[in-house]
């Protein structure tokens, strides 16, 4: 695993994503600092990293596009999947590196509320348990990335699908607000959702049939349910859909509200989609 990690955040810094992504990460972060804490001698930190959650969208699948894409338009992921290193063990040495991209730059974070200190009472558990969460949040991210680079070899393919997961999770809380609601658009939502369901189960299958199946019997499923039993497909939609808000217990820890069950959710996160990368490369490996 540590010669894949090594391997691996060399790569990204022998290119220009890794210096692109730190360039922008220090940008923004230090525009945020400079405009709500030091100009309005503000000690509220936490708010810097929510305002720079928005920056996460596009930087973060950028870094996780080429991790499996890469290998696979390059012919190098049967040498690598014939090498004497364990499934579980290429994964994470990837996703390590990747973290170890995204983490770099946010070692300068971790002074500036200490800088905040000389405007007076500073919180640090505060400030320090939202730097985490943040941290998780990127690691979450992260790992969705990952699980759909490992699908495919196209790395445009990889980065837009990622980067429309993400932001259909960070405007998940105004779309549980549609279903709630019992409204038709929260109809056409769902199917916007299933539609990239089945692209994501047609790249894995290479199958244009299979994925016209998937969202055509989910269609037909969802309407049937949304006709004839609206509050029971909306109570199970509101269980899923909140659970699909990656970027709500973040907000959490940023209004005040940290707690150990947003720990355990973006780990719970981070677990499920490299077991899903694993097993996608299993599969590959395989056949």
């Amino acid at each position: 695993m540590a010669a894949i990690f090594k391997r691996e955040t060399r790569a990204y810094f022998t290119g220009m994503i890794g210096y692109v992504t730190a360039a922008v990460s220090l940008f923004f972060l230090g525009l945020y600092f400079t405009n709500r804490n030091l100009m309005y001698a503000s000690s509220d930190f936490a708010s810097v990293l929510y305002t720079t959650t928005m920056i996460l969208l596009f930087l973060l699948p950028a870094i996780s596009m080429r991790s499996f894409a890469e290998e696979r338009r390059n012919k190098t992921d049967q040498l690598l999947l014939t090498s004497p290193v364990s499934i579980p063990a290429i994964v994470l040495g990837k996703f390590l590196a990747e973290f170890a991209v995204f983490a770099a730059p946010m070692v300068v974070a971790v002074f500036m509320p200490l800088i905040l200190l000389a405007f007076g009472n500073v919180s640090l558990a505060s400030a320090y348990s939202a730097l985490l969460a943040y941290l998780l949040l990127g690691a979450a991210c992260l790992s969705i990335g990952t699980w759909i680079s490992a699908l495919t070899e196209n790395q445009i393919i990889a980065y837009l699908a990622t980067f429309g997961v993400l932001i259909v999770a960070y405007l998940m809380n105004g779309i549980q607000t549609m279903f709630t609601s019992g409204n038709l658009l929260a109809l056409i939502v769902f199917l916007v959702v299933l539609l990239i369901a089945s692209v994501l189960v047609g790249v894995v299958c290479k199958s244009l049939t299979t994925s016209c199946a998937v969202f055509c019997v989910g269609g037909v499923a969802l309407a049937v349910l949304f006709v004839a039993r609206p509050t029971w497909l909306l109570a199970a939609f509101d269980s899923v859909l909140s659970a699909m808000a990656l970027f709500e217990p973040f907000n959490g820890v940023v209004g005040g509200m940290f707690s150990v069950s947003a720990i355990i959710y973006y780990l719970s996160v981070i677990a499920l989609f490299l077991f899903l990368t694993g097993q996608a490369l299993e599969r590959r490996r395989w056949n």
